[in-house]
């Protein structure tokens, strides 16, 4: 079933969101903890882990409650826009609490992200659940999937570059609320766009799965395909978180400017921007797990190519970026488009819509790499000895600079390589996911 451009691109416009929340925490929530508050590196990285956690048990929980929706308005599409605008509003008072006690301002900081946590757990899920309902076509998701991630690259470069200026124009705490108002508007933007754009978007019939939910966690844990693909794809994500919380600390401490923060998010998200349709076209003439492999290699590069961010060139740095950026881009196209071909496989074997499952546990696994991520970037700098304050100008000891980098270059390119290993595991192909599709029950419904 082949969409057409609007819905494309409507239903691309929830990256904004999706992008938006992804990026912004990871990138200022640990600095806002440890040079605002004041709050040790290591206890900062506990605070920003926990919330972030419970969306594992959260995600399959609402990929279940999707699944078995009867709206009118569609089975997913409610959720879009309740978790969507829930998600604003709690993003808004994540950075709106106190200064001090420290201890009442990190307790406001675990309760306001833990509602973000749960609030997006109900728009991301039904979000990236929908591809698999509104197409059945191996390539057509492919294509859907290259308007996703070149929206999400945008919002990516949108929300990374302005959110830190916005916070650095007006300064200090106050600095840190009007960005989070102004960061609520951007999540609202993507929210309302892709709730009213898909409602001509076709839903192929299919059947909830009849079974518990632990009994469909069983299943979806059996599916090895489904495995190897989320255990590739939850390196990647740990990768990025750590990268992603590093660069507020680069910037500052080995770039010598806070500014220099939006360079290197557009050094990453412009060639995204430029490169995601020719993803498209490498998966068209090589395939899908060929081109991840790539984009992976890719990725792994760059980020082991930023260790000259300790000492050497900003352009080294800058250059290296890019490359990184390149590879993010596959490396968010390829799986996005894999993991609707694995939930087809499974349907056309039982003839169940496990969807929802498949894309909690999904939601799930990257939400906690993307968690991890800051976690494990707040304990190397706490191994290197990093000084907090809240007021951000600590001398930090040059065991701390060197944290600093490894967390942003190293460790992110050892965990993309080895996630490399699982997804050679990887088997799926073109040909096996037609087959699914004509064998399928649900295909008459759908035509």
């Amino acid at each position: 079933m082949t969409l057409t451009p609007r819905v494309r691109r409507s239903y691309a416009l929830g990256s904004v969101a999706t992008g938006t929340f992804g990026t912004v925490p990871g990138l200022l929530l640990l600095p806002y903890l440890t040079d605002t508050l004041g709050i040790a590196a290591l206890a900062a990285g506990f605070i920003v882990f926990v919330p972030k956690a419970w969306d594992v048990v959260l995600n399959p929980i609402a990929g279940r409650i999707s699944d078995r929706s009867t709206s009118r308005r569609g089975r997913r599409r409610p959720f879009l826009l309740r978790g969507g605008i829930a998600l604003a509003v709690c993003f808004a008072l994540l950075f709106a609490g106190p200064g001090e006690p420290t201890a009442l301002a990190a307790a406001w900081v675990v309760v306001a992200f833990l509602g973000c946590a749960s609030a997006y757990a109900f728009f991301q899920v039904p979000y990236v659940a929908m591809p698999a309902e509104m197409t059945d076509d191996y390539d057509e998701r492919t294509r859907l999937m290259t308007w996703r991630v070149a929206v999400l690259a945008l919002a990516i470069l949108v929300s990374g570059a302005t959110a830190p200026a916005v916070r650095d124009a007006i300064g200090g705490h106050t600095g840190y609320r009007v960005m989070g108002l102004y960061v609520a508007a951007l999540l609202l933007i993507g929210v309302l766009g892709a709730y009213f754009g898909t409602r001509s978007a076709p839903s192929i019939p299919t059947e909830a799965g009849g079974d518990g939910l632990r009994t469909q966690l069983a299943v979806v844990a059996r599916a090895p395909e489904f495995r190897h693909l989320l255990t590739t794809f939850v390196l990647q994500a740990l990768a990025t978180g750590a990268m992603l919380a590093a660069v507020d600390y680069v910037a500052r401490y080995l770039l010598d400017s806070r500014g220099q923060s939006s360079v290197l998010f557009a050094c990453f998200v412009a060639p995204a921007l430029l490169v995601s349709g020719a993803w498209s076209r490498f998966a068209d003439r090589y395939g899908k797990r060929r081109g991840y492999t790539s984009a992976s290699v890719l990725l792994a590069a760059g980020a082991l190519g930023l260790v000259a961010s300790l000492s050497g060139p900003a352009i080294i740095v800058y250059v290296a970026t890019a490359v990184a950026g390149v590879g993010y881009a596959g490396a968010q196209v390829f799986p996005m488009a894999m993991l609707p071909d694995v939930a087809a496989i499974d349907a056309a074997r039982t003839g169940q819509n496990r969807i929802g499952v498949f894309t909690g546990v999904w939601t799930a696994g990257e939400t906690l790499g993307l968690a991890l991520g800051p976690g494990l970037y707040a304990l190397v700098l706490a191994v290197g000895g990093y000084v907090s304050s809240t007021g951000g100008d600590a001398d930090q000891p040059h065991s701390a600079e060197i944290a600093i980098a490894a967390g942003f270059s190293v460790v992110p390119a050892a965990l993309v390589l080895l996630s490399l290993l699982a997804l050679r595991r990887y088997r799926l192909g073109a040909a096996e996911v037609r087959a699914a599709a004509r064998q399928s029950p649900t295909e008459e419904g759908a035509s």
